[in-house]
């Protein structure tokens, strides 16, 4: 299986030109190879190989006057830019097909030099890790790291990539054989919410820590600040920092919650069951904030891929499924119930539950009737449910490669 790494990188004066340039010759590659296959496309010729894109923008390019600096960078860099743009339509192209899972990809876009990420990929021929710690990169030099922790085996690819607050990060994807943990006689079904950030169904409840709600003071203030600099001022660029370096402080503290929680969630069970909640339409309602506040699809997502790593069972049960309407004693469905209502009886048995808790106990059944029955979801889930089998990918996506399909169903059922 594949995982990312992620550290942090520490580049100097010289390092940090030599990354603009890298990032910027990248960008402009992208941009000119996008722009002959548009212009293809409107004018009714066929679609552009990436041979000849690769011949006319990377190889003849540097020989003009216009592109000569193209030459000062990698030239890695500006061919890993091209099958990212051919990896970029490849989805396109699957979801308009049908071929690829989860919602529609639309084409490839311009990129600017004002976007706030800015990212380069390469291979095993332009960058090399040395004996003192440092990372060497072709064209760049050795990059100062702070390791956290080991690689657990040789990287087989690196992004470099520097955010909106202008820090530098090295990614590297690691093929790395699973992880197994012991096996146990537990498995858990959870529920997802706001004012519990997850239930279990053993009744144990994670409290959601709801860290922008936590930072809103602040991040108001350095906001407010920034509403008041005169735009192209050097003064609105220094603001723009502040308030990007608190957004990622958030984000930070949030990620590394999530990583602690998913991880004793899935070293604690054999088998965990999720609803598979549709968060893009929620984000749209009045609970917009505190839906992406808590961040479910990165917490389910973490679970996917550590049930992968450690030998676990995972699966989702589908949005569709009444976990709030059944009663987990007694199977009797009493219908839909208002979000103010926390708690209710059973008209059938008499049973008196907790919203939150009985939804994770219905969870929890329907994640083992599905996960028995050999099927990756329930019986209204998509077509393509249980034909299709895909490696979990790796976390973080890479420069110019959105995420591909996420599996519904990972791991090894060991129920």
């Amino acid at each position: 299986m594949q995982l990312r790494y992620n550290y942090r990188a520490y580049p100097d004066a010289s390092q940090r030109i030599a990354l603009a340039s890298a990032f910027g010759c990248a960008r402009v590659v992208w941009n000119d190879c996008l722009r002959d296959r548009k212009e293809a496309h409107a004018a009714g010729l066929p679609y552009v190989k990436s041979a000849d894109l690769s011949r006319l923008r990377v190889t003849q390019a540097k020989r003009t006057k216009e592109r000569a600096w193209l030459a000062d960078v990698s030239a890695v860099v500006l061919q890993q830019s091209l099958r990212d743009l051919d990896t970029a339509y490849k989805n396109f192209f699957d979801s308009i097909k049908g071929k690829r899972q989860g919602r529609k990809v639309g084409p490839p876009r311009y990129k600017s030099k004002k976007d706030t990420r800015q990212s380069i990929r390469l291979n095993t021929n332009a960058f090399s890790l040395q004996d003192d710690g440092a990372v060497y990169v072709a064209k760049v030099g050795g990059l100062k790291v702070k390791w956290s922790r080991r690689l657990p085996a040789a990287p087989t690819s690196l992004t470099i990539t520097k955010d909106s607050c202008g820090r530098y990060f090295l990614s590297f994807v690691v093929d790395t054989e699973p992880d197994i943990l012991p096996g146990l006689d537990i498995d858990a079904g959870i529920d997802l919410g706001l004012s519990a950030f997850a239930v279990l169904s053993d009744g144990s409840k994670i409290d959601s820590p709801r860290f922008l709600r936590r930072a809103e003071k602040k991040l108001g203030r350095l906001q407010r600040e920034l509403s008041r600099k005169a735009k192209g001022s050097k003064n609105r660029a220094k603001a723009r920092i502040k308030v990007a370096r608190q957004h990622a402080k958030v984000a930070d503290r949030r990620r590394d919650w999530h990583h602690k929680a998913s991880t004793q969630i899935v070293r604690d069970n054999q088998a965990v069951y999720v609803e598979d909640l549709a968060v893009s339409g929620l984000g749209r309602t009045r609970l917009a904030k505190s839906v992406h506040d808590a961040g479910w699809s990165a917490f389910v997502g973490m679970l996917e891929y550590k049930a992968v790593k450690h030998g676990r069972t995972f699966a989702k049960v589908d949005r569709a499924f009444p976990s709030s309407q059944v009663c987990s004693a007694c199977g009797f469905r009493d219908g839909p119930k208002p979000l103010h209502v926390r708690a209710w009886t059973c008209g059938e048995c008499g049973t008196v539950h907790d919203r939150d808790h009985n939804a994770a106990r219905n969870v929890l059944f329907e994640g083992r009737r599905i996960v028995a029955a050999g099927r990756v979801e329930t019986l209204n889930a998509s077509w393509s449910a249980g034909k299709t089998r895909t490696k979990v990918p790796a976390q973080r996506g890479e420069a110019g490669s959105p995420r591909k399909g996420q599996p519904t169903q990972a791991g090894i059922p060991g129920l």
